[in-house]
């Protein structure tokens, strides 16, 4: 894109932002979702615990189960377990929350579960993506040089794999913080406090109040994991950098 294009696109984008916000206010409408700062505050802190603790669940469950369905001994189990793990993106969220509250009880911890099942299916496949993307001549290159199979593991198919691998980490954290508002439903907290509440009671700014912290924040949570995933990514590997 030429670069006068670029920043007319810009100073457009600046403008449309400064007439949207001075609408919102002469409306009412800003004034209206400001008077929930104190309530966005607290249930905004609330919405990233539940999204840190299911996210980093699913990373540290989803990454060995997609390295182990990769080895030699697992590829033939592979298929048969992916479409267990796939069972819980088909389930519908709801139905998924309200089996995690069967098991675990309501709150927080049905929550989690529902969250960290939901969100285990793109890390599981794009691990297994990523490994299988490493060029065979570097696995061969490395068991010729005496690498015993975990440290050909950890030095070569790993670092060549991690691109893949953080792409689905962004996936799965992005669709993770967007699915959260749903904990409210069987007493989790976080955001879907304000929207749900705001639909029961027809209330759009106090809806809004709910909705908009919740966009920003996949938003931001899409932005810090490209960040980690342009920086940590070796850049021999990193088609980023």
């Amino acid at each position: 894109m030429a670069p006068a294009l670029a920043s007319s696109l810009r100073l457009a984008l600046v403008i449309g932002a400064f007439a949207a916000g001075a609408l919102a206010w002469a409306s009412g409408l800003l004034p209206g979702i400001l008077r929930w700062q104190e309530d966005i505050v607290y249930l905004a802190g609330q919405h990233l615990q539940l999204m840190a603790i299911s996210g980093a669940l699913a990373i540290l469950v989803g990454v060995p189960i997609g390295v182990l369905l990769t080895r030699e001994r697992f590829r033939g189990a592979a298929d048969a377990i992916t479409q267990v793990v796939s069972l819980g993106t088909t389930i519908p969220t709801l139905a998924l929350l309200a089996l995690a509250m069967t098991v675990v009880g309501i709150g927080a911890p049905a929550a989690i579960v529902g969250l960290f099942v939901l969100t285990l299916l793109p890390v599981v496949l794009n691990t297994m993506a990523g490994l299988r993307m490493v060029p065979p001549h570097l696995v061969e290159a490395a068991r010729g040089m005496g690498m015993t199979p975990w440290r050909t593991l950890v030095a070569v198919e790993l670092p060549n794999a991690l691109f893949v691998i953080f792409a689905g980490i962004r996936t799965a954290l992005t669709i993770n913080v967007g699915t959260v508002p749903l904990a409210f439903l069987v007493g989790g907290g976080g955001l879907g406090e304000l929207i749900f509440t705001g639909i029961d009671l027809m209330d759009p700014s106090m809806l809004l109040a709910g909705a908009i912290p919740t966009a920003l924040l996949a938003v931001c949570v899409d932005l810090a994991v490209g960040q980690a995933q342009l920086w940590l990514v070796p850049r021999g590997v990193n088609p980023l950098r």
